[in-house]
């Protein structure tokens, strides 16, 4: 069942029930931050003024878009994210913070609570809290699976609240859920504003009149550029710094959905549309190069703002602003492009407020539905994903086995591959990561690395 569509407009869930979980969630969310904000809801000392959210694809892509596109320094918050298990990463942030931890709020946001890179941002979190003194859970609210993992762990330890992700909305379509609501309601987005332009757009791209559906439209130019077979790439040039991480969220919601390897009837397709970009006029300056001379495996789409920003402009040249520049310049490369035969679709919204991208984000989840049926691919389902992470799991195991066979005897790679009954290549590169961050495990190199010997110190 795939009902990210309810969430913008309730009244189309099948069941009253549903449609409660719906209206209940948005409004637990509205009083939440509310009182985040009046410091009904507080640390030990002062008032919560950071959001840091642990996620990882879904779970963070969208509310970090979100926070980039229409945060301002007047928020009440701002945000910090988790959204990888690397540590260099996690030591970065915590610098960042510095002092302010007592003031930071934390949303985990995991639908299993099994997912291992948000779980590990989640238990190096405890830690740093535990090691400042601070009750982690004064500070903590989890986005889950009712009775998950997370959901377990976060009522046991007491957490401040708990606001449900739902088995019908999958992570990149999650946005509207609690997932992205609770963190835009926190740094002062309006959420119901947001909701109504997805649900708009939602409406305006339900007509059967192909001309007027600006979701079926783009689909089928996708359709048309790629021959139905993904054989050009997808590339997002947002004329706008605020829409800079757009290209990236894209990249999940279009490339997770549709890349798969069967179709529906289990013939074997290899679908999909690979999606890269940054922002205009920037990337001038970068590959536009290459897109207008170079190999023609690609289209472009263009993203124009139309309000150029919310202070008096200044002219900079003559009569011109910087915004008459930026508008120029994504003219003057869409021009340069055609002039060479490259294809380009131009999208326009009038600002970037939370309705228009809340109407940008329909558009582009509708168009990939669409698609999907154009193709005969399911877009909301993603195998791929779970053999990475069934791969990650067997590879744990072997480390552990690795770890087990070292002792005071150098041997190389080779020679504890055959002692565990494991790919040599894979054991070696364990070894090195072992090395690397394992004092104990040592390394005597020699001219070639198949001769390298590991042993412990």
């Amino acid at each position: 069942m795939v009902g990210h569509y309810w969430l913008r407009d309730p009244g189309l869930a099948p069941d009253a029930r549903l449609r409660w979980d719906i209206e209940e969630t948005n409004a637990r969310i509205k009083k939440f931050a509310a009182d985040v904000h009046a410091g009904d809801i507080a640390p030990s000392q002062g008032k919560f003024r950071h959001l840091l959210l642990i996620g990882i694809g879904g779970s963070a892509l969208g509310p970090q878009f979100i926070a980039d596109a229409l945060g301002d320094a007047g928020d009440p918050m701002d945000a910090f994210f988790f959204d990888n298990t690397d540590p260099d990463g996690f030591d970065r942030m915590w610098a960042k913070l510095g002092d302010a931890l007592n003031e930071t709020l934390v949303i985990v946001i995991s639908k299993s609570g099994g997912t291992k890179e948000t779980r590990n941002g989640m238990v190096e979190a405890e830690a740093h809290y535990r090691a400042a003194g601070l009750d982690f859970a004064r500070h903590a609210v989890a986005v889950t699976g009712v009775g998950s993992e997370l959901d377990r762990h976060a009522e046991k330890m007491g957490w401040l609240a708990r606001f449900p992700m739902h088995d019908w909305v999958g992570g990149r379509t999650s946005i509207m859920s609690a997932v992205g609501l609770l963190p835009m309601a926190l740094l002062g987005f309006d959420i119901d504003r947001f909701l109504a332009g997805a649900a708009a757009m939602d409406k305006a791209t339900r007509t059967d009149v192909i001309e007027q559906n600006a979701a079926m439209l783009l689909a089928l130019m996708w359709f048309y550029v790629g021959e139905g077979r993904g054989t050009k790439d997808m590339v997002i040039l947002p004329y706008k710094d605020r829409l800079t991480l757009f290209s990236r969220y894209l990249q999940q919601l279009v490339m997770e959905s549709l890349g798969k390897e069967k179709d529906r009837d289990g013939k074997i397709v290899h679908q999909g549309i690979a999606v890269y970009g940054n922002k205009g006029s920037t990337d001038q300056h970068a590959y536009v190069q290459q897109l207008r001379d170079g190999v023609p495996n690609f289209f472009v789409t263009f993203i124009e703002v139309q309000k150029d920003g919310a202070t008096a402009p200044i002219k900079v040249e003559n009569d011109f602003t910087s915004g008459d520049y930026l508008h120029g310049f994504l003219r003057g490369s869409r021009k340069a492009l055609f002039e060479k035969g490259r294809e380009s679709i131009t999208v326009g919204i009038p600002d970037v407020s939370a309705f228009s991208v809340g109407g940008l984000i329909a558009l582009y989840e509708r168009a990939v539905g669409f698609y999907g049926s154009l193709v005969n691919i399911n877009a909301y389902n993603q195998p791929g994903v779970e053999a990475g992470k069934k791969a990650a799991t067997e590879l744990l195991q072997l480390q552990r086995k690795v770890r087990e066979a070292l002792n005071h005897n150098p041997r190389t790679a080779d020679d504890i591959a055959r002692a565990v009954g494991a790919d040599p290549e894979a054991v070696y590169h364990l070894l090195i990561h072992l090395h690397a961050n394992e004092p104990a495990v040592q390394l005597a190199r020699e001219k070639e690395p198949a001769l390298d010997k590991f042993f412990v110190a």
